[in-house]
This record gives C-alpha cells, sequence and structure tokens, in this order.
C-alpha cells in the first residue's frame, strides 16, 4: 500500500515524531510511505518524495516538522480538493494522513467526504481539539510557557514589580491556565470566563497588603494585548508593571518526552487505520490509551475549559 503524511497550519512540537512514527509504521508493514512538503499546498504541487527509515532518522527530538507546513486558500475550494485527490490517485497513494488542527482536519474530511481514505492527527499547540484529551505540542508548550514565567518571576521578585506575561490562544485558554497554575501565577485571564478587572486588583492589592511585594498575571492572547492589560492594572494600582509578551517562541523548541511519546503513539495509529480502511477518522487520547473518533464527533463535540483546574488555581494565589 503507498501512504502519504502532511503536516498543515501552525506547526508544534512533537510533529517529528509523529512523522517519523507514520514513516517507519508504515515501512515496518510493507507499504511505501511519502512525505508532502508545505501541506495542502505541496499537495497541489506535486510536492511529494518517498521516505525511507533513514529519511526519518535524528529527528525525533527536534522541534517544528521537516515537511513544513503553509496556508492555502485554493485547497478550500472543491476544485482544489478535487485537484489533490488527482495528485494522490496519480502516484497510485491510497492513503492520506494528515497532522495539524481543526483547519487541516476540515480539509481531511473534505478528502475523505468526497471518498479519499483520510486520518488526522491533531498536532496544535492550543488543545483546542474535541475528542482527545491531548493534542500534540500542547505540553511541550507549556514547559516552554513556565520556563519563562520562573525567569520573570526572579526579575520580578529583584525589583518589586508586577509582571503581565502574555501567551497565546485565541479561542482557547488551556496555555494560561496549566502554565499559570504551574507557574504559580497571581491571576490567569482565559477567553472561556469573563474577566473581573476589580477582582483582579483586589487581589493584587490584597497580596501587597500583607507584605507581597510582586505577582504574575497570565493573559491569554484571546482576551486581550497584555499592554492593555498592564495599564489598566497600573492605573487602577499604581504598581510598577512590566509587559511580556511571549509570542512565536511557545510553538518552537525540542519536544517534552510526553509530545515525543504521543505523536509516536498517534502517527503509528494513524497508520494503522489506514491499512485497515479505517478512515475519516481522527486518533487522540481517552484517559492515556491511544482511540480513534469520526470526524464528525471532532466537529460537533463542544469544548470545556476546566473549571475545577482554574478555581484551584484562584484558590492558591492568594
Amino acid at each position: 500500500m503507498r501512504i502519504a503524511v502532511l503536516t498543515s497550519g501552525g506547526d508544534s512540537p512533537g510533529m517529528n515524531a509523529a512523522i517519523r512514527a507514520v514513516v517507519r509504521r508504515g515501512i515496518a508493514n510493507n507499504s511505501e510511505v511519502y512525505g508532502i512538503y508545505h501541506g495542502y499546498k505541496g499537495l497541489l504541487n506535486g510536492d511529494f518524495v518517498q521516505m525511507t527509515a533513514g529519511s526519518v532518522g535524528d529527528i525525533i527530538q527536534r522541534g517544528g516538522t521537516i515537511l513544513r507546513s503553509s496556508r492555502c486558500d485554493e485547497f478550500k475550494s472543491e476544485e482544489g480538493q478535487l485537484k489533490g485527490i488527482e495528485q494522490l490517485k496519480q502516484r497510485e497513494i491510497q492513503g492520506l494522513i494528515v497532522i495539524g488542527g481543526d483547519g487541516s482536519f476540515m480539509g481531511a474530511k473534505k478528502l475523505w467526504d468526497k471518498g479519499f481514505l483520510t486520518v488526522g492527527v491533531p498536532g496544535t499547540i492550543d488543545n483546542d481539539i474535541a475528542s482527545t484529551d491531548v493534542t500534540l505540542g500542547f505540553d511541550t508548550a507549556v514547559n516552554t510557557v513556565l520556563d519563562s514565567i520562573d525567569r520573570i518571576r526572579d526579575t520580578a521578585t529583584s525589583h518589586e514589580r508586577t509582571f503581565v506575561i502574555e501567551v497565546m490562544g485565541r479561542d482557547r485558554g488551556d496555555i494560561a491556565l496549566w502554565a499559570g497554575l504551574t507557574g504559580g501565577a497571581e491571576s490567569i485571564l482565559i477567553p472561556e470566563i469573563e474577566v473581573d478587572m476589580q477582582d483582579i486588583v483586589k487581589r493584587l492589592q490584597q497580596g501587597y497588603d500583607r507584605g507581597k511585594k510582586h505577582s504574575i498575571i497570565i493573559v491569554s492572547e484571546g482576551v486581550s494585548s497584555g499592554a492593555k492589560v498592564a495599564e489598566a492594572l497600573k492605573e487602577e494600582t499604581g504598581f510598577d508593571t512590566r509587559v511580556t509578551v511571549l509570542g512565536h517562541v511557545q510553538r518552537g523548541g525540542s519536544p517534552t518526552a510526553f509530545d515525543r511519546m504521543l505523536g509516536s503513539r498517534l502517527g503509528a495509529k494513524a497508520v494503522d487505520l489506514i491499512l485497515a480502511g479505517d478512515g475519516g477518522k481522527m486518533v487522540g487520547m481517552n484517559k492515556n490509551r491511544v482511540v480513534s473518533v469520526d470526524f464528525e464527533n471532532v466537529f460537533n463535540k463542544e469544548l470545556k475549559i476546566n473549571q475545577d483546574m482554574y478555581n484551584v488555581s484562584k484558590t492558591l494565589s492568594i
């Protein structure tokens, strides 16, 4: 059997581990595996290369994706999707594995709806894909943010300042919540929960009154910019307030052991589904078990923030 794999959308640490698993699992099962460079754009342009066990050597520890990634508006059209299928059929490829986020999965589902065997692997640092406990790259991103919080707290303590740290998460606050809780942030602002600036001001003032000289505020980019939050807090409290925007540093870096394991397990499972002809699905994790779910369930299931975790963070940050 001939299988192809591509990475699409924003890169995430652990994608290379998944690519490696797809290639070597496929070869171990007497299949040919082709890599498609530059995502759906490369699919339409015929940017294919046959991969060997050696071509994915020494990549499990690398961040980003060796197959590169890009956006492709042309693929959103029916003509573009049919062109992609034709490119696959010309090379006698019978199954496609797409590693990416919800936008990438929408493209994969379009191919499946048109009769082409497709399976998705959830790769996004935002942890915003339903029907899986965690997405590939999230753990590494959280640890990257956590390391920054620890470093910023050192200088916040030395200069007795309040620091506002803006992290990624336009529609999903998991990075802010997990990093904020584990980093001991005094307040965490996320899109899923309405922001009460007066409560934040009150908590800062209470800390100051009991002798606390520094604070860390984590802001998910989907709530507001860190600069606006810092300005509002400074006006309300008069505290010396500084801003750090972490930006794309959160996407990069060597994947954690967890993300390497996750990419390996999900990539291998995706190949198993393709070989079984079981497409139209995403592979994911449920209570440390690798599972597969229909694309329909991925798109239709509501994502909810962990309210208990948020409540714990408020209790512990007094």
